[in-house]
């Protein structure tokens, strides 16, 4: 008898030995959970809370988000602690650990645990500690963005510690001033304060500033002026952030007022023809990218993202055969006659407004961006849209291709010479009929894959193209008729002018000013920036 009872103790005890690091750990994490049935305020809810995340178990993400979300509650016949979610005149049971299905009861056996705004802070703060842990370095940095922007003297430990093990410089800089962001609502000495003020006087962001002046304000003395230093500081740092802001808009601004009126440079300077669709046939390449696109999602909806690869040629054909038919047809008649080029162009746009309308219906048509142009990216306090810095990069393409074309290849020697002195250019057996026909084809098809670009950033509509007709004019006369780099020069310097007064002006008054110092800087250079050589065109 005596041996089986030492038996059965050698036994019991190795059982106990047996039991798992993970067992051991479950079974503490479910006696802090059970303590919610114990709990009679929000402050020891908020205190069982700062227990579960001390735990640095990611195990307990699942019971404090259902906290937050008001789903634990306690069945009132044993005092047992549940995640639950309403199905009616029932509850469906989860555990509070593993999330696994227990059934369902009635409703009335459960009592929720009571949560308020500041107890789902508390619950936020604690998730976010819990991932200064994860292994993945995305969820380190939100975490600790997180933290920043809700700071708790209570998680100073735990970024203490999460600091010292971060080999991500990008994520330790972001753990630093979360750091510092609890350290000045901490009861910690003035130095370490001090410290944190300076520690955050470097970064030039606006919740670093809002955090700032609220320590500014109620603190007093050293602390006080280091404080309002900081925040000096942090505003020098976004005054040139937001100069910087404007200048890309303007250069965005600019990228597209380039495209919309490239082509109208080289037909208004090889040709001196006033052509008022010009913006028709940017609306001309915007439907054929929605067609394309149409098209692609019916049948193919695998190359979307090719779609404007697809478009662009197309868009470059249609519209220059469109250009191609409207200078055989009529424009050619009309030289030498601006004024009747002027309406009878305005004439065709009208038309070829009303056929599209006809077709296509008078209502805004979705164009969709690919991935690669969806979604935008912070450069400091410098936000950028995808979709903006592609049509800069693509401007930027097609202003270098018609360098070459005019430059490099005999059709750009024929042009520059028509442009210089037509009746030379005649004489020397260049067919100047021809060089105008498809130097006004060439205009158009530029018009056309502008037309691609702005349907990224516009609406695609019948009057898409009487939006840019003005201001490509503007850009033309600005920079110097037929001149490229006139337009490049135009365009980017008219952008950032019209971003920097739209501030103070509003967007309808900047754009008067913006022509009003057009019309006096014409006063002064008729030519424009760069004037060309030679006469553009000639009776």
């Amino acid at each position: 008898m005596t041996f089986l009872r030492v038996l059965a103790m050698i036994l019991t005890a190795f059982c106990a030995a047996a039991v798992s690091p993970a067992q051991a750990d479950d079974a503490a994490l479910r006696g802090i959970i059970a303590k919610f049935a114990e709990t009679g305020n929000y402050s020891q809810t908020r205190a069982i809370v700062a227990e579960l995340a001390a735990s640095g178990d990611p195990a307990v993400a699942g019971v404090l988000n259902a906290l937050a979300d008001g789903d634990v509650h306690v069945r009132t016949s044993d005092n047992q602690v549940f995640i639950t979610k309403d199905a009616g005149k029932i509850t469906r049971v989860f555990d509070p650990l593993t999330g696994e299905a227990l059934g369902e009861e009635p409703k009335n056996l459960f009592e929720k645990v009571k949560v308020n705004n500041s107890l789902r802070r508390a619950v936020r703060d604690a998730l976010s500690s819990l991932t200064l842990g994860s292994a993945d370095p995305a969820k380190r940095l939100q975490a600790a963005r997180t933290m920043f922007a809700s700071p708790d003297a209570a998680s100073i430990e735990a970024l203490d510690a999460a600091i010292g093990k971060e080999r991500d410089a990008g994520v330790k800089a972001a753990l630093e001033a979360a750091r510092a962001a609890s350290v000045l609502i901490s009861d910690l000495p003035d130095d370490e304060k001090r410290g944190a003020v300076e520690r955050l006087g470097a970064r030039a962001d606006r919740e670093t500033l809002s955090l700032l002046k609220a320590f500014a304000e109620r603190s007093k003395g050293d602390l006080k002026a280091a404080a309002e230093r900081a925040v000096s500081s942090i505003e020098s740092g976004l005054a040139f952030w937001a100069a910087a802001q404007n200048v890309w808009y303007g250069v965005s601004l600019g990228s597209v007022l380039l495209l919309a009126a490239i082509g109208l440079a080289i037909t208004f300077g090889v040709m001196g023809v006033i052509n008022m669709a010009h913006g028709e046939m940017v609306m001309i390449g915007a439907y054929t990218t929605f067609l394309v696109q149409e098209v692609i999602r019916g049948t193919a909806p695998w190359l979307f993202d090719w779609s404007l690869a697809i478009a662009l040629p197309l868009a470059f054909l249609a519209a220059g055969a469109v250009g191609l038919a409207i200078e055989r047809g009529i424009i050619r008649f009309l030289y030498g006659r601006p004024l009747e080029t002027l309406l009878a162009t305005w004439g065709v746009s009208l038309v070829l407004q009303q056929t599209v309308r006809t077709i296509f219906g008078p209502t805004n048509r979705e164009v969709g961006n690919p991935s690669w142009m969806s979604g935008s990216f912070q450069l400091g306090e410098l936000a950028i849209t995808w979709n903006r810095l592609w049509i800069v990069v693509f401007a930027l393409a097609v202003f270098a291709a018609l360098l070459y074309i005019f430059n490099r290849t005999a059709w750009g020697l024929q042009m520059r010479a028509v442009t210089a002195n037509r009746r030379m250019a005649a004489s020397m057996g260049i067919r100047t009929p021809w060089v105008d026909a498809f130097t006004f084809a060439l205009g158009s098809g530029i018009a056309g894959i502008a037309g691609v670009a702005l349907s990224q950033i516009d609406n695609v509509s019948p009057n898409l193209g009487q939006g840019y007709i003005i201001d490509s004019f503007m850009v033309v006369v600005f920079g110097g008729v037929g001149n490229l780099w006139g337009t490049l020069v135009g365009a980017f310097s008219l952008g950032i002018l019209n971003k920097f007064l739209e501030p103070y002006a509003g967007a309808v008054l900047g754009k008067i000013l913006v022509l009003v110092v057009i019309i006096l800087f014409i006063q002064k250079r008729p030519r424009g920036l760069f004037a060309l050589k030679g006469r553009a065109v000639e009776a």
